[in-house]
């Protein structure tokens, strides 16, 4: 059975999905293949796995995390597993382009398939398909939006380090 629960982020709400001991779901409000809410799911606020997530995504958003430790399970196919795998890859404060994730996902040459399946990438953040960008470095699309992708990517930019006055 799924657990879930919400998460107000910076950007907007989001839905935490929980299959058995993993993440299988992170979704803004209004993003493209937002799942509806089954009836045989359930809300829980307490779930260990939920309270994991949120407290990384707090963390994420106060720039004190830039890697994950929940425990992830989305469902997909082969090949779109192979993808989410590399874009996990890309480190915070980097960025990839579609025709490298298909290299490193082992599927040289298939940047749109590569594309199309990190449009289904179901756990945003986590799997860090903002990260993704066109050949010629452009933001191209995101599931949750270009302002999303574009408001991370800023969160995740280098920041000059703070001088102390003399």
């Amino acid at each position: 059975m799924k657990r879930y629960d919400f998460y107000d982020s910076p950007h907007g709400r989001m839905l935490l999905v929980a299959d058995g001991d993993g993440l299988a779901g992170v979704y803004f409000d209004g993003q493209k293949y937002h799942p509806e809410l089954e009836p045989d799911w359930r809300r829980d606020a307490d779930h260990a796995l939920l309270a994991q997530a949120k407290r990384e995504l707090a963390e994420y958003f106060a720039l004190g995390r830039k890697t994950f430790d929940t425990p992830l399970a989305p469902a997909g196919t082969p090949f779109q597993k192979s993808v989410w795998r590399a874009i996990s890859t890309v480190a915070f404060g980097e960025t990839l382009t579609y025709e490298a994730l298909a290299r490193r996902a082992g599927s040289p040459g298939s940047a749109r398939a590569a594309g199309a399946a990190t449009g289904r990438n179901p756990l945003t953040i986590f799997v860090p398909c903002h990260r993704i960008v066109g050949a010629d470095g452009s933001l191209t699309g995101y599931a949750g939006g270009l302002d999303r992708k574009r408001a991370l990517l800023a969160l995740e930019a280098p920041r000059p380090a703070l001088l102390s006055a003399a």
